[in-house]
């Protein structure tokens, strides 16, 4: 009877093991702006206004589409991001979004920038941080292009293209 028990348990666990599928990934990341809050907050909170401050896009055009905002981003690279706005919470000055679709290698991606006071006297710290999947989410062998690091490495550099020129941006006015 051990031996039985033992072996339901094993064929269970082994089960288990190839019913995972992909890990959530994240990517955070943060700036310090030499520019009040509330300077950097109204840049920010402009959802349809990012083609100001990130260099790998070149146009964003908003719409209302029922209850939704959109947004619908065109790339430098010549691909199109279409964005779901979440929320705007002006008292914690946070900005929450999601991708719908787009060319971004990424699943489920749910993302939020919150502009939050420096540790000097007009300084803000803004944060960047977004939660994610890759693209391909059944188990090995992944596709080229549609793994962990591929979504990680394309999140990351949207942000280290975006800090720096919303930092610059804030700190021109």
């Amino acid at each position: 009877m051990k031996k039985i028990i033992t072996s339901i348990f094993l064929i269970f666990l082994s089960f288990n093991v190839f019913a995972h599928g992909p890990s959530p990934q994240k990517v955070e990341k943060s700036i310090t702006v030499n520019a009040s809050p509330d300077k950097v907050w109204a840049i920010v909170k402009d959802f349809g206004g990012i083609q100001k401050w990130e260099p790998l896009v070149t146009d964003s055009k908003v719409e209302k589409k029922g209850e939704d905002t959109l947004r619908t981003l065109t790339l430098k690279s010549g691909g199109k991001v279409i964005e779901r706005l979440k929320g705007i919470d002006e008292e914690a000055m946070k900005l929450k979004y999601e991708i719908v679709e787009g060319a971004i290698p990424v699943a489920d991606y749910n993302s939020f920038i919150m502009v939050a006071k420096g540790s000097n006297p007009n300084e803000s710290t803004v944060t960047w941080v977004g939660r994610f999947y890759r693209v391909y989410k059944l188990n090995p062998p992944i596709p080229a292009g549609q793994d962990d690091e591929t979504a990680i490495k394309a999140v990351t550099e949207i942000y280290d293209a975006g800090l720096p020129g919303l930092k610059k941006l804030a700190e021109a006015k």
